[in-house]
């Protein structure tokens, strides 16, 4: 296994260990203070997750660097090997060369030994002439019946032939000089031509070597990369089960009320009504509701939520139909427009604000989830949106109302400000996450889906959405649900 890969899983062991074993201080009892409620104090402890994904970046940033230095190493073998190759491909050219000259050396003296054997009959021919003439004039001259005439002209062309032989001696003697230079430096090519084949086999050898190099290096470098894939591999899942491990301690780790205050205090949202309708004089009435919440998302669909005494609308028989209704989100200096409302089922008090996803980064404030374990724990967070209350309140499950958790008002703890829970109230899990809204001062609605049982558009004109018929059938729905929640 590699070296980098088994620190890295040791360092995510010990985190693991160093976690879960770390006591929970909120959990134990202050034996000094046992008659009255605590104040819950938020600590900011250091995220586990940021230092083993600190270790996992720092064993991937060295074996990137290990992988930049053997490519740096590859690419000057490279360069080597080009070298020696240029180098062997001149020692190529030179051998080709001495290889010629050699050639035309050999020619050259083929010819001089082809010239030297004429010569060399030329000379025998002539003393052969010379030694007849010898034997010529001696006979003359015995016999002395031939004329000065003769003799003279016998006397000429043997001294002819001796000079002729004199220059065919000295011709001789140059063209075995001329041989001997050719000789030696045939002799001397055949040296010059032994020492290229030398450094021809000896670049040959380094040729095949730094081929060889580049071919383990090569094969270096492939393992390397499986390597780093591997490493890669092994930091992605080792940040799947740090981010896996996060999440479950996060789950499992109850988050002060504190905390969560300050959260919902940084991510609300302001939702903002305004409705006309007709008065009894003839005239037009105007209504204003203003509420904070938050946003949740289901899914890829975002909502705002409330409760209907939040909005201008009123549940009755008759209903009231509506001239015009209007709606904004605020965040902040950011705002939104609000194009519809839709009422929950099966709880209609509830109201569904639903939010675009552009809309949703305009306003740039957290998406909440649901609770996905809203029973984890006996406590809950309950927070007051209007008057700006906040307290650790403990639900019991109502078997008769599936739907809904009821609030235990024999244990209230944890209170701050004026505490007084109430319909439009938001409830949040310990983890932080979402429960519902209090349909009244004692049962929380659970949210589990956005199911709608209506739904009203906004606009400047609403007179054909018939907001009485609609407001009066889902009011006889509410008036049909059982007393403890109505």
């Amino acid at each position: 296994m590699n070296r980098s890969i088994l620190i890295v899983i040791c360092d995510f062991l010990l985190v693991s260990l160093l976690l879960f074993s770390t006591p929970d201080l909120s959990k134990l009892p202050d034996e000094s203070h046992e008659s009255g409620p605590q104040p819950v104090v938020a600590t900011n402890a250091p995220s586990s997750g940021q230092d083993l994904a600190a270790v996992m970046r720092a064993a991937l940033s060295e074996e990137q660097q290990k992988r930049e230095q053997m490519l740096r190493e590859l690419e000057k073998t490279r360069q080597t090997t080009a070298q020696q190759q240029a180098q062997l491909s001149e020692s190529e050219k030179k051998i080709q060369h001495f290889q010629q000259e050699l050639q035309s050396h050999e020619q050259q003296t083929q010819q001089l030994q082809k010239q030297q054997s004429n010569l060399q009959q030329q000379f025998a021919a002539a003393q052969t002439n010379i030694e007849a003439l010898n034997r010529q004039l001696h006979t003359s001259t015995t016999e002395a019946t031939i004329s000065k005439e003769q003799l003279a002209a016998m006397q000429a062309n043997m001294q002819q032939q001796i000079d002729q032989a004199a220059l065919l001696k000295q011709r001789l003697a140059e063209l075995e000089k001329t041989n001997q230079t050719v000789l030696t430096q045939k002799e001397k090519l055949a040296n010059q031509l032994q020492l290229a084949e030398v450094e021809k086999r000896h670049a040959t050898e380094q040729a095949t070597q730094a081929l060889q190099q580049v071919a383990v290096e090569r094969q270096e470098k492939v393992q390397l990369v499986q390597q780093n894939t591997q490493l890669a591999e092994g930091v992605k899942v080792l940040a799947k089960k740090s981010g896996d491990l996060a999440q479950e301690i996060r789950v499992s780790r109850p988050l002060a009320p504190n905390t969560i205050y300050s959260e919902f205090l940084t991510n609300r949202v302001e939702a903002e009504f305004t409705g006309t309708r007709p008065d009894f004089f003839g005239g037009e009435a105007t209504a204003r509701k203003a509420a904070e919440t938050v946003l949740v998302a289901e899914g890829t669909n975002t909502f705002a939520l409330c409760h209907v005494q939040d909005t201008p609308l009123k549940f009755g028989s008759p209903g009231t139909d509506w001239q015009t209704l209007t709606g904004t989100l605020r965040h902040g200096a950011r705002q939104v427009a609000l194009h519809s409302i839709s009422f929950c089922w099966p709880d209609p008090r509830m109201v569904l604000i639903p939010v675009s996803a552009a809309d949703a980064r305009q306003l740039g404030t957290k998406v909440y989830q649901f609770s996905s374990d809203p029973f984890k724990f006996q406590d809950a967070v309950l927070v007051g949106a209007e008057e700006g209350y906040y307290g650790e309140c403990s639900f019991q499950i109502d078997s008769k109302n599936p739907d809904y958790v009821k609030l235990d008002r024999s244990v209230l703890k944890g209170m701050f400000g004026k505490f007084n829970p109430s319909r439009g109230d938001l409830v949040f899990s310990r983890t932080g996450e979402l429960m519902g809204i209090m349909a009244n001062n004692t049962y929380c609605m659970m949210i589990h889906k956005f199911d709608t049982a209506a739904t009203v558009h906004l606009g400047l004109n609403v007179t054909d959405e018939h907001t009485g018929n609609t407001l009066a059938s889902l009011s006889g729905f509410v008036s049909g649900l059982p007393p403890e929640l109505q």
